[in-house]
């Protein structure tokens, strides 16, 4: 037994298992903040109720119905990522917005396998793990983390495994990781066809991959035509109004106060995208240019949210950026005729990567773990949830951002105002102030057809019943 004990431990000391450990880690911290922010309704929003509704459809094998953007929208109307059917076992077992929680941690640590283990392999076991903390502690995983959940979890294990082929000149694996892509989101199609292109680049230069470049260049027209196809025919046929609902991000039309991002602005995006996470030194490697579609979309949209730093919009760039990184690292300490002042600082290039996530983080969401508060539910939020457990099961709710992801599970939740053609049995907002206004009269405006009567308040937030609803009828589920 002694002897078993000491031969895993053995096994566990070695450099192979490092990724592992640090996924570990990572999957640990990301569930951590995810569910302590659950706990205390941190929503920032609508996002994790909108999919756990998509979700709950295909898990009983229905439509993706999604009534938070509008009753009976189609969430393949909205956005065309069908990858996230992959959810439906495991909400069919846990049906709770948990589930979608702990499983984007385990997306987003699972990407840190195939980072670190390249990046081991092309810089030595100390660097390799220097970028795995980097992409695990890297803002844009961050901001992702705490932005409850998105379809773009699916991205990272898929980008960094293709691009890991790539590094290794894996090129037919390369290729196979980068299709699902276009099942991810319909802008991913562009990304798959940009791993394309930087498998033809690289694999023109290796004289057995004759036959790798013709497929290199169908990925490329593949993802294009995917993307097109998405934007064009696929979303539109789902959509209520037949066609992308966000042309007008691009066109401006509708976008209020819609205008050219600001040069300024433009450049400390790109700089925040390529200074902490790669000192710039990731623009020597061509693995960036599968960062350009994502870049390239949100600088041409219109609308200010995609130009800045928060959310999710820029976590699929940092595998890319790292990974763009270490390829221009391991070439530069290759070289044998290049200044030594230039391997010098490549060379010390993945710690100052990583000690500039782990300063970073002091002021990023996984600082909060350090935090007693963090895991603290306040008297209100203790309120609210009481509150909301008076709706029964079953009911139909227009409700505000915070409550959407504590019903989803077990009522029919619209958006407050989006309700058209639907009178819901509950409605509950949260009230600006004590005496705000008419809240009985804003529901009857909404609904016309119907009256309201003031069940409870709690915790800021305003609990109103159809005429008809009994309190006898509550669960208190």
């Amino acid at each position: 037994m002694i002897t078993y004990v000491r031969a895993v431990r053995r096994s566990w000391a070695e450099p192979r298992w490092d990724p592992y450990r640090l996924a570990g880690a990572f999957l640990l911290a990301y569930a951590a903040l995810s569910l302590a922010r659950y706990r205390r309704m941190a929503t920032l929003s609508w996002d994790l109720g909108i999919f756990e509704q998509a979700v709950r459809g295909y898990a009983h094998l229905r439509a993706p119905i999604v009534d938070i953007k509008a009753p009976g929208a189609n969430i393949l109307g909205d956005h065309f990522s069908p990858i996230i059917a992959l959810l439906a076992p495991f909400y069919r077992i846990f049906p709770t917005p948990v589930t979608l929680l702990v499983v984007q941690a385990a997306l987003f640590a699972s990407a840190a396998i195939p980072i670190t283990r390249v990046a081991a392999r092309l810089l030595g076991r100390g660097r390799g793990l220097a970028i795995g903390v980097a992409y695990g502690l890297s803002w844009g995983v961050q901001r992702a983390i705490e932005f409850d959940f998105h379809e773009i979890a699916f991205a990272m294990p898929l980008l960094a495994l293709s691009l890991e082929a790539t590094l290794r000149g894996r090129w037919w694996a390369a290729m196979a990781w980068a299709l699902p892509l276009v099942l991810v989101k319909e802008d991913m199609g562009l990304t798959a066809a940009a791993v394309g292109l930087v498998v033809a680049l690289r694999a023109r230069r290796d004289p057995a991959a004759s036959r790798v470049l013709p497929c290199a260049v169908a990925l490329v027209a593949f993802g294009v035509a995917c993307t097109v196809l998405a934007l064009l025919v696929m979303i539109p046929a789902f959509n209520h109004g037949g066609d992308y609902g966000y042309w007008q991000k691009l066109t401006g039309h509708g976008v209020s106060g819609a205008r050219h991002v600001p040069p300024g602005i433009a450049v400390r995006a790109v700089l925040w995208i390529l200074v902490p996470t790669s000192g710039l030194y990731a623009l020597r490697s061509p693995l960036l240019l599968v960062a350009v579609p994502t870049i390239g979309w949100r600088l041409a949209s219109k609308d200010a949210h995609y130009w800045g730093l928060d959310w999710h919009y820029s976590a699929v760039l940092m595998p890319v950026v790292l990974l763009a990184l270490v390829d221009a690292v391991a070439w530069t300490r290759a070289r044998t005729d290049g200044p030594r002042w230039a391997r010098e600082y490549a060379a010390r290039l993945p710690a100052a990567v990583a000690v500039a996530a782990l300063a970073l983080t002091t002021t990023l969401p996984l600082g909060a773990l350090l935090h007693w508060g963090t895991y603290r539910v306040d008297a209100r939020t203790v309120a609210v949830k009481r509150l909301l457990r008076k709706i029964p099961d079953g009911a139909t709710v227009e409700s505000d951002i915070l409550p959407i992801s504590r019903l989803t599970r077990r009522t029919t939740v619209y958006w407050i105002g989006a309700a058209k053609g639907v009178t819901p049995d509950y409605f509950t907002f949260r009230l600006r102030s004590p005496d705000d206004g008419d809240p009985l009269g804003f529901a009857h405006h909404l609904h016309p057809n119907a009256n309201y009567h003031e069940v409870a308040r709690a915790g800021g937030y305003i609990l109103l019943a159809r005429d008809g609803e009994s309190p006898a009828a509550w669960t208190g589920s």
